[in-house]
């Protein structure tokens, strides 16, 4: 057929360019060729990031080896988030938002049943993740997801990871150049040729290349230079629903080579923002993120010495090590016009909370690297359900996000008033909020099997951040009928944990087995 997708360009590397071309090249195979084209002297941010449990099955259907992902890119394990001081007033100081399930859940909600014992408790009811599942209490003591007989990619408990982007992107590099065939090219683009439909035809480089192409893939980051600056494509703002727009990075070096290496993200709440410290093997790396409309940048500069100076006296750190990043929050409308297609940052970011942007990245890579157009006929229809998707996926994140601030009692800044204000989210979270008084989130508050967030995460965020349902019912013939049952599940999660807090290495333990033997494969 006239117009077939055969060459592929994609503009811009890191981990949005790398992971996009491996996933094409891995289901595609020499159906297409792709070429990558790469500035060779932007810097890396090095901040270090945090990934979902959906990356072991990206890397798995790349074909890199856990073990020498673990021990190139400085990766640890993580087994979910947890928040500290950001409900303020009398509510729970932490909670952690884990990455597993409940126990069951496919089948009972176990929530109705928490918040009636914890109504009815004489004494300090479990939190509700530990109520629910083992993770909480394993992630607490710093233990490992796994053992080290588990195989690669296999687990006990569900997981992401803590890795250091540049060196995840020189992993992708590697093996996808090498591996997997990918062109890489080092240059600057420096003109876009556009054919007479609109369609970008080809980029002229200024190493003097004319590199045509079928389908153009933008992953220029904040620059977005061919969906933002080529196509002019309408930006969506979203400074007046998430206000952030500043953060300050900065990598902390551990006491110790043996220092204990978190399970999870700790995402720590100040009066003008929020802090993230992410172990990795070597470091951690830690970040202060901000509204430049509550705070300049000294006062966050000031904030996260602070900050430094109670979570890591001893690394000497100075407001001298800190690097400042700003960024636009919000998203491009369409993510593909013409036969450009616009993958991570390139699209749009939002702040770093939950850690949604490489899952984005990994969303807009598999699903187009599932749905490749075979010729520019069926391009546009391709076009439409991937913007329709994404614009979905977009939804989905600032509602859950602006989740964690509705919910939050501190009064002890304007950042903190604004943030909480209902007059600052979207219409489908102040009804489904509403409907939460009555009933607790499940399947039919995420309906659609490629939801970003399970009705369990809205869970474990509403009731780690103490919300109290108004009108929830314990009389129902269902819930008196599920009350054996639950009582079950709810003392096997109590088995469970006292035989993972025996059985699991901590997360030291394990990094330090993988990089001396590795995993079973």
């Amino acid at each position: 057929m006239s117009g077939q997708i055969k060459n592929i360009v994609i503009v811009g590397g890191g981990s949005a360019g790398w992971l996009t071309a491996g996933l094409i090249a891995s289901e595609q195979g020499s159906a297409v060729t792709i070429a990558l084209v790469e500035s060779p002297d932007i810097p890396a941010i090095g901040v270090g990031e945090g990934t979902w449990p959906s990356m072991r099955m990206t890397l798995q259907r790349i074909g890199i080896s856990e073990t020498t992902f673990i021990r190139e890119c400085d990766a640890s394990f993580k087994q979910g988030t947890r928040f500290v001081d950001w409900q303020g007033g009398n509510g729970p100081q932490q909670y952690t938002h884990p990455f597993s399930l409940p126990l069951e859940y496919a089948s009972l909600n176990l929530a109705s049943h928490w918040l009636r014992h914890k109504a009815q408790a004489s004494d300090a009811a479990p939190s509700f993740a530990e109520f629910v599942t083992p993770q909480a209490a394993v992630a607490a003591q710093g233990l490992a997801p796994k053992q080290a007989a588990t195989p690669e990619y296999a687990f006990n408990l569900n997981y992401g990871y803590h890795l250091d982007a540049t060196r995840f992107a020189d992993l992708l590099r590697k093996h996808v150049v090498e591996t997997l065939g990918v062109k890489h090219i080092q240059a600057h683009v420096v003109d876009i040729e556009s054919a007479s439909n609109g369609d970008v035809a080809a980029l002229r480089l200024d190493n003097d290349q004319h590199l045509a192409g079928d389908l153009f893939i933008d992953c220029s980051g904040a620059q977005s230079l061919l969906i933002g600056k080529h196509f002019e494509t309408p930006f969506t703002s979203l400074k007046n629903t998430l206000f952030n727009d500043r953060a300050l990075a900065v990598q902390v070096p551990y006491p110790s080579q043996d220092a204990p290496i978190a399970s999870t993200t700790v995402s720590t709440a100040l009066p003008d923002g929020w802090v993230w410290d992410i172990a990795l093997q070597s470091r951690r790396g830690v970040g202060y993120v901000y509204s430049s409309a509550h705070a300049d940048e000294d006062k966050a500069r000031s904030s996260l010495a602070n900050y430094l100076r109670n979570a890591a006296p001893e690394a000497g750190l100075s407001e001298s090590d800190f690097r400042a990043l700003r960024f636009s929050p919000g998203h491009y409308q369409q993510l593909w016009v013409n036969n450009c297609v616009a993958i991570g940052m390139a699209g749009g970011f939002i702040e770093p909370l939950e850690a949604s942007a490489l899952a984005m990245v990994e969303q807009g890579a598999a699903l187009l690297a599932d749905q490749l157009p075979a010729n520019r006929a069926v391009m546009d229809v391709v076009a439409q359900r991937f913007n329709e998707k994404m614009a979905y996926h977009w939804r989905a994140i600032v509602d859950f996000l602006k989740l964690h601030y509705l919910l939050s009692e501190r009064d002890d800044s304007q950042y903190w008033r604004d943030s909480r204000s209902i007059e600052y989210c979207s219409e489908s979270l102040r009804a489904r909020l509403a409907l939460w008084h009555q009933q607790s989130p499940w399947h039919d508050d995420a309906p659609r099997i490629d939801e970003l967030f399970p009705s369990a995460s809205y869970q474990y965020v509403l009731y780690g951040m103490g919300f109290q349902p108004a009108n929830m019912n314990y009389s129902t013939r269902r819930f008196a009928q599920s009350i054996a049952r639950a009582n079950r599940i709810v003392q096997d999660n109590r088995q469970r944990v006292g035989s993972m807090l025996t059985a699991l290495p901590t997360n030291r333990e394990l990094i330090n087995h993988i990089i001396a033997t590795g995993m079973p494969r």
